[in-house]
């Protein structure tokens, strides 16, 4: 795992907001690395130490999620709240150009954030999402998100994962269902094994807008077309379709990959999408 500094941020409503923070250069746009509705900065831990020291590696956790506060009003988990509070950041660390990494509910904000400022997105990945979601993916979202689960033992966990997950990821193994586990769940009270997340994330989910944002979002996708572009979408995604993609993919400048075998969504360890994203940021350095 790469080195970084655990910081904070404060939200509008005052909420204490954690990221890690990995050094690197300072005349390089730093990346920022904007995460899935139920996870974390782990998700990107490996990714992360990869570019640390070229490139200043930013992971912000979204309220209600890893070591940031929890919302006091369950229904500001949404994503125009989550947009305030990544722009929170951006502020405080004065940032004004950035990559954006965003995977799943992290590239819708990815496209929100290009949509009021498209000349600050110095590049962007769209890891299995786009304007437009699909309908079967977000009922199985709702099908999960909330049910707080929890566990004895870190194996206990692992199995649950694959038992659940396994027709997304059919060819890991239980050494990778370990890993994953310890990315999306933590030690919680009593020594028992939990996601990590408030499970009142759910609460507005179970509205439209909870979902995604309740507005045409192919005028925000269009906000990122004068930028480097990937697309990362998982060969059997049941969240970005493959017309989708495709349409996606005829903007000048983007380049679509797609990782066979698997789902919703590609970690980015997979070599496929290192070596995508690392193709995307030589067009950056």
């Amino acid at each position: 795992m790469g080195i970084f500094e655990d910081r904070s941020w404060t939200s509008s409503d005052g909420l204490q907001l954690h990221f890690r923070d990995y050094a690197g250069e300072a005349t390089r746009p730093p990346v920022l690395c904007l995460p899935g509705l139920t996870r974390n900065a782990r998700d990107f831990e490996d990714l992360a130490a990869r570019l640390a020291g070229k490139w200043r590696v930013l992971c912000p956790e979204m309220r209600g999620r890893g070591d940031s506060d929890y919302a006091r009003d369950p229904m500001t988990y949404q994503p125009l709240q989550y947009l305030q509070d990544v722009e929170a950041l951006l502020a405080q660390e004065g940032i004004t150009s950035f990559v954006s990494i965003g995977t799943s509910l992290g590239g819708l904000l990815t496209m929100l954030l290009a949509a009021s400022n498209p000349q600050r997105i110095a590049a962007a990945v769209l890891n299995d999402v786009g304007p437009e979601v699909s309908a079967a993916g977000i009922e199985r979202i709702r099908g999960y998100v909330g049910q707080g689960r929890n566990f004895e033992t870190w194996m206990h966990a692992a199995r649950a994962l694959q038992e659940s997950n396994g027709d997304i990821y059919p060819d890991w193994e239980i050494t990778d269902w370990l890993r994953y586990a310890k990315r999306i769940m933590a030690l919680g009270t009593g020594g028992r094994i939990a996601f990590d997340y408030d499970m009142k994330i759910a609460e507005p989910f179970e509205t439209p807008q909870g979902a995604t944002p309740q507005v045409d979002m192919w005028p925000l996708y269009a906000a990122l077309a004068s930028r480097p572009l990937l697309i990362l979408r998982g060969e059997n995604s049941d969240i970005l379709e493959a017309p989708v993609a495709a349409r996606m993919a005829q903007s000048p400048g983007t380049q679509l990959v797609t990782i066979a075998g698997i789902g919703h969504a590609p970690t980015l360890d997979e070599p496929q999408s290192i070596a995508a994203i690392e193709r995307l940021l030589d067009q950056v350095a």
